[in-house]
């Protein structure tokens, strides 16, 4: 018998430590091997929170979503990795069955938060047009069957970060051009798509948040992407 696949959770935070408080206790860490915050310079005290609860932490050494990702990514000892907001968007209690998806031989498995019978509470009118189009968009553009290509909660293959070449500063070379520092989930969608990987979705509410700010930048993010998205058309392959 093969031996399971271990888990790692990875928890980007910055300024969560309301949610660090009330969400990471209702983790299930039964089934999960490493919890890894990663906090992006909170001034809170996110990443003591995230100590006293006996998390292992890292603090960035860049800003932006996409730095925790590459600069933790040496850290995470999984054979797979959850990407999880503790800011009361994602629903803890998902996370097993995320696992038990993923153990079918999955490379990817997304909680979509548009999938039936799930929805968003978290919404407004741009961010839900938003995410409509680019997720349509990627699935004509790419192939993919996405009902939420946006989304930082799921799970995938932690080998995918470098096979998909998401490690790389000019996979986000659009990043220049509108003054952000980008995520790395819709380009993870998109190559997903590409390489006709094995990718499923499970659906998941996401609930109001419950602290923290909203750190979306609609306009230069919105940018971003939207460029991002039809360069990988003809520059990736």
């Amino acid at each position: 018998m093969e031996p399971r696949p271990t888990v790692t959770l990875m928890v980007p935070t910055l300024n969560e430590a309301e949610g660090m408080r009330v969400i990471m206790p209702r983790v299930d860490v039964s089934g999960i091997d490493q919890v890894l915050v990663v906090d992006g310079g909170s001034e809170d005290g996110t990443a003591d929170v995230a100590r006293e609860l006996g998390y292992e932490v890292y603090v960035q050494k860049k800003p932006g979503i996409r730095h925790a990702y590459i600069e933790a990514f040496p850290l995470i000892k999984g054979d797979m990795v959850i990407t999880f907001s503790p800011d009361g968007n994602s629903i803890p209690e998902l996370i097993p069955p995320l696992i038990q998806k993923m153990r079918e031989g999955f490379d990817m498995v997304i909680v979509s938060r548009y999938a039936q019978g799930a929805h968003s509470e978290d919404d407004d009118a741009m961010t839900a047009f938003g995410n409509w189009l680019f997720t349509k968009t990627i699935n004509k553009l790419h192939g993919g069957s996405y009902t939420d290509a946006m989304v930082i909660y799921r799970a995938w293959r932690r080998d995918l970060f470098t096979e998909l070449d998401l490690h790389l500063d000019e996979s986000y070379r659009q990043e220049r051009w509108f003054g952000t520092v980008m995520g790395c989930e819709p380009l993870l969608s998109v190559r997903a798509a590409k390489r006709r990987l094995r990718v499923t979705e499970i659906p998941g509410d996401e609930p109001k948040r419950i602290a923290g700010d909203r750190k979306l930048q609609v306009v230069r993010w919105g940018l971003a992407y939207w460029f991002q998205v039809w360069l990988e058309k003809v520059t990736w392959r």
